[in-house]
């Protein structure tokens, strides 16, 4: 497969050109651009190059360029991208300031007119501050109306053009033929408060792809560049894309494995929550496999390369977030659709207007006049807010609330979930274990958490520092250890005022003789209701059972229940085993389970789940779910979960409560309604404006008076959504 880097896109049409082109050159079996992520992939036959790929793409007007193959490349790469889009922004924001102090003047002119007070600037004025916001502001759209046309295709940027070109020139022509007396009413404010409210628009896509761009980039972070390869008794810092097969790497504690492979030396537990999701370290010794990207806790390890570079398995989740995102095709592009048939027909009936106007033997101001009406009126000035004004609105509401919505595809998407998927931990549970049960042998259950939270006071385990927790909360007083000792896989053992005291699980207490019959009995029951279980031995004895469970959020079944109201099925999709997410799942009324499911799994269960003709919403929080959450129809993410998570999703959860969920849902509902109601009405304009103007009816002040009107319906429809509430506080 071939990735290349394509620069110059600017809306679905433009993806959808190059996408065309690809796929219809001989030798390409599929094509799919990434228009966030500015990507293309393709595959071949193996008969074309490269090269080859990118001439075809730059025939379209775009440039294009192959992506580094290496790791250390690629990185480079994205940082590269990342900063140049961070510029691209910045000078959209910059030129949106001046492009607004250039328009204030006509626009204070223009509302000041109803009030008989004669603000407007003097003609020439006026056409110089348009003109600079038609030239500086303009140039980008008259680039990318340039680049469909040559195509053969019509977008937004054609709509703009046509619009804001015409405005300005009629205007220009007015001015000129009445010097130097008053040219009278111009249009010089109209184009340049079009140009103006788009690029607010183009400002909005510049950060959404900014977004979407270090998703992929968060997910990189998380592999080193460098790893100390073992060389006889040294060692030496390289590159990983130097490093082969084979190869053993030397893993300092707390630092993050380089590669995937297998230990050969060391035991040590590693986290793995940012893969995995699941909140437990994992215990690794000689023999076990490990994952790069993964946490080394506090021993050192030595291992060898089994997976490097796109072979390892943060490559392919890497991989599966790209192609997820990239095969998506959103059903928001109605305006894109709609200009494609729009933009020719408008200039069919300006001809037609002008030709049956000199036909009946008009002069030239009025054929003039009733063609530029025509163009004016259909002017996509209130298409250009329909959406925008939507979009700020619902969203503004909704950040609120604590909801974070990316952008306009994930709204459209998000309206009609109607299946939400729930991954398990830190999204219906804490995340993190809590002591849920003691059961000491003497009934002393103060004395049994003190002596267990002692012996683990050294210890950073999840679960040690679960019951150093609860000692604190009881307020008992805690003596530090001697002698401690963590044997991986089992627990710990230490010595508190002479005693020897083992803390761990069954395999531990047969390793250490000590008669774990009752302690198994017990363990057996906290484990069938999916809790974690830790036996506690004093001098040789065992005198209790700690029993730990990843606590289920407070908010669970009530999010649960009203998605059910809002017609959204509930499932759970966990990495984690089938007792323990059943427990949970029973706990908060939810019926349908899927549980020991491996990330790459996850993205295809969701896959499988909208085969099935849903729609679906995934809601995680871990670097596990990212795959998850791009192939779902709507990721949601919570947001005290891992940033790629977040920046994979669609929309982020503020709060870390799931029954923001169906808030995010309503909200993106109430959303997309009034972007539909927008858009109609902003045709409705069109369709009784245009054939008005093209009888001579309505003239160019007029149609630029109903495009006002049209604006102003638009954004006061759209400001209705300031009154949506949330119903989680």
């Amino acid at each position: 497969m071939t990735r290349l880097a394509i620069a110059g896109m600017t809306c679905a049409a433009c993806s959808a050109r190059v996408e065309k082109v690809l796929a219809r050159t001989p030798g390409v079996t599929r094509a799919t651009v990434n228009l966030p992520l500015e990507t293309a992939l393709i595959e071949t036959d193996g008969s074309l190059t490269a090269a080859d790929l990118v001439r075809r793409v730059e025939a379209t007007g775009f440039t294009a360029r192959e992506t580094a193959s290496s790791w250390q490349g690629e990185h480079e790469r994205q940082q590269a991208a990342e900063a140049a889009a961070l510029r691209a922004e910045k000078a959209t924001l910059y030129l949106l300031i001046a492009a607004a102090i250039a328009t204030a003047p006509m626009v204070i002119g223009m509302v000041a007119q109803p009030f008989d007070r004669d603000w407007m600037p003097p003609a020439l004025l006026q056409a110089a501050l348009a003109g600079f916001v038609q030239i500086f502001v303009g140039a980008r759209f008259y680039a990318g109306a340039v680049r469909a046309l040559r195509t053969g295709g019509a977008n937004m940027d054609v709509l703009v053009v046509l619009g804001t070109t015409a405005a300005f020139a009629y205007s220009l022509y007015l001015t000129a033929n009445a010097w130097p007396a008053d040219p009278g009413h111009l249009y010089f404010e109209a184009s340049a408060v079009i140009l103006t409210l788009i690029l607010v628009g183009k400002l909005l896509e510049a950060r959404a792809k900014r977004a979407t761009t270090a998703a992929i980039r968060a997910l990189s972070d998380l592999r080193p560049l460098t790893a100390h390869r073992i060389i006889g008794e040294t060692t030496e810092t390289v590159a990983v894309d130097a490093l082969f097969p084979g190869d053993r790497v030397l893993v300092k504690p707390g630092e993050r494995l380089p590669v995937d492979g297998t230990v050969v030396e060391g035991t040590s537990d590693l986290d793995e929550s940012l893969l995995t999701g699941e909140s437990m370290p994992v215990a690794k010794s000689v023999g076990d496999a490990v994952i790069g990207g993964t946490i080394n806790g506090a021993g050192a390890l030595i291992v060898e390369a089994t997976a490097l570079g796109a072979d390892s398995r943060l490559a392919a989740i890497i991989r599966l977030v790209e192609t997820a995102q990239a095969v998506k095709a959103p059903v928001q592009k109605l305006v894109d659709r709609v200009s494609a048939v729009f933009v020719p027909v408008v200039v069919a009936i300006a001809g037609l207007t002008a030709l049956g106007w000199w036909l009946m033997g008009a002069d030239a101001d009025t054929i003039l006049a009733t063609s530029v009406a025509v163009l004016v009126i259909a002017c996509p000035c209130a298409l250009g807010l329909a959406t925008p004004t939507a979009l700020v609105a619902g969203t503004g509401a909704a950040a609120r609330a604590g909801i974070l919505i990316r952008d306009i595809d994930t709204l459209e998407r998000a309206h009609g979930v109607d299946t939400a998927v729930f991954d398990k931990t830190g999204t219906l549970t804490e995340g993190a274990p809590q002591v849920t049960d003691i059961r000491a042998f003497d009934r002393n259950d103060d004395r049994l958490l003190r002596i267990a939270a002692s012996v683990q006071l050294p210890s950073e385990h999840p679960l040690a520092r679960a019951m150093v927790s609860a000692a604190e909360a009881r307020g008992l007083a805690l003596t530090r250890p001697t002698g401690f000792t963590a044997v991986p896989g089992q627990g710990i053992v230490a010595e508190i005022a002479g005693e020897t005291v083992l803390i761990g699980n069954a395999r531990m207490m047969q390793a250490q003789g000590i008669d774990g019959f009752l302690a198994g009995q017990i363990a057996r029951e906290f484990e069938a209701a999916g809790k974690t279980c830790a036996t506690v031995a004093v001098a040789g004895r065992a005198v209790g059972v700690i029993a730990m469970a990843d606590a289920v959020r407070a908010e669970s079944a009530q999010a649960l229940k009203r998605l059910a109201e809002a017609g959204v099925e509930s499932v759970m999709l966990t990495g984690d085993t089938d007792a323990v997410a059943k427990a949970i799942a029973r706990q908060i009324g939810l019926t349908r389970v899927i549980a020991g499911v491996p990330p790459e799994g996850k993205a295809e269960t969701v896959a499988a789940l909208a085969g099935e003709g849903r729609c679906v919403a995934m809601i995680g929080d871990g670097v596990n779910d990212a795959p998850a959450l791009a192939a779902a129809d709507v990721g949601i993410a919570m947001g005290s979960g891992a940033d790629v998570a977040m920046e994979t999703a669609g929309i982020t959860l503020m709060r870390p409560r799931p029954d923001l969920v169906a808030d995010a849902i309503l909200v993106s509902r109430a959303t997309v309604r009034k972007i539909r109601q927008n858009l109609f009405w902003a045709f409705v304009y069109n369709v009784v404006g245009i054939p008005l103007a093209a009888l001579g009816l309505l003239t160019p002040a007029f149609a630029g008076a109903a495009m006002a009107l049209s604006s102003v319906s638009v954004v006061t429809n759209a400001a209705l959504l300031r009154r949506w509430k949330a119903a989680a506080r």
